[in-house]
């Protein structure tokens, strides 16, 4: 058994309520996992919803929070010896937000040696999410429109979308502060208040790549043409949307609906082509917090027009 601090929360609710700081006894580890100290961690929209509940029911109470980040490897059985001392990212196990994380050994991710610690912590939820979705939904020949287009996420689907052979990209984003960066990436920045420009831009667009939901979604489905296509892989603005008889075609992206049918070779080779792809891209700049101010973290998560990741720093003091 080993000390271990973790962001845990007993019941749903806001995270800022439920979580809370405490210690914990790490358990014994089994023979088919490594055990990771953590480095970072960063704060995702997948990381907070689940404490709200929104997926109660599958989630078992008391958990802890998170669901990517960084760290080396410090235990190992014989057969994952190979690991020790190297950083990894500890996937597919328990939550992130702890000092000392139990991963399975087959779906630990190694790390290279060129790639940042600030940039690893966060190259599982939005990365992978993003290339599946190209994979899914191709968008080659296509014009492309993204919404929530200030997030990492969108970012990264846009920049792919334009290698991938994409026509045109266009960001639909709610700030002004977005708007350079976007641009810079070879995307058209287009805000979300402009309601009669995404009308008309939405009547050629084949596809959109949606994280919002609610009314920026209603209006997107309501002027695309019946053959293009329409990929909801979020709902952000906490609102859902309406499917019409008269709507294109609509695609319900999970990245959860996704892994159960990834092998743990397919997983490695997914990110071999990650790493590729991350150090080819543009990405938010990241804020470091130690884990006893984690409040502040999510505070910098919810602040509107944030050009910046909150990361959860295991090793800096407070």
């Amino acid at each position: 058994m080993s000390d271990n601090t973790a962001l845990i929360y007993r019941t749903f609710g806001a995270p800022e309520s439920v979580l809370s700081l405490q210690r914990v006894e790490a358990e014994e580890l089994t023979a088919d996992r490594v055990r990771v100290a953590m480095a970072l961690s960063p704060v995702n929209a997948s990381d907070l919803i689940p404490i709200t509940g929104a997926y109660r029911h599958r989630i078992a109470l008391p958990a802890i929070a998170g669901y990517e980040g960084v760290g080396t490897v410090i235990q190992a059985p014989p057969q994952s010896a190979h690991l020790l001392g190297k950083r990894v990212l500890p996937l597919r196990g328990q939550g992130t937000w702890q000092r000392l994380v139990d991963c399975p050994a087959a779906f630990t991710v190694p790390v290279p040696d060129d790639i940042s610690d600030t940039l690893a912590a966060r190259a599982y939820i939005n990365p992978l999410a993003s290339l599946l979705m190209l994979n899914l939904y191709p968008p080659v020949g296509k014009h492309v429109l993204i919404t929530a287009a200030g997030s990492d996420c969108a970012a990264l689907l846009g920049q792919w979308a334009l290698r991938r052979g994409a026509l045109s990209v266009t960001g639909v984003h709610r700030s002004p502060v977005h708007r350079q960066k976007l641009a810079e990436c070879g995307i058209r920045p287009l805000e979300e208040t402009r309601a009669a420009e995404i009308e008309t831009l939405a009547q050629t667009t084949d596809i959109v790549y949606d994280a919002t939901g609610g009314k920026l979604a209603d209006l997107l489905l309501s002027s695309m043409r019946k053959t293009a296509l329409f990929v909801s892989y979020g709902l952000l603005s906490g609102q859902p949307y309406r499917v019409l008889p008269h709507h294109p075609p609509t695609q319900w992206f999970h990245i959860r609906n996704v892994l159960d049918a990834v092998s743990a070779a397919q997983w490695q080779a997914l990110f071999a082509e990650l790493w590729t792809l991350l150090r080819q891209s543009q990405l938010n700049d990241a804020s470091l917090f130690p884990l006893a101010h984690w409040q502040e973290a999510i505070a910098l998560y919810k602040t509107p027009g944030r050009t910046r990741k909150p990361l959860l720093a295991f090793s800096a003091k407070a």
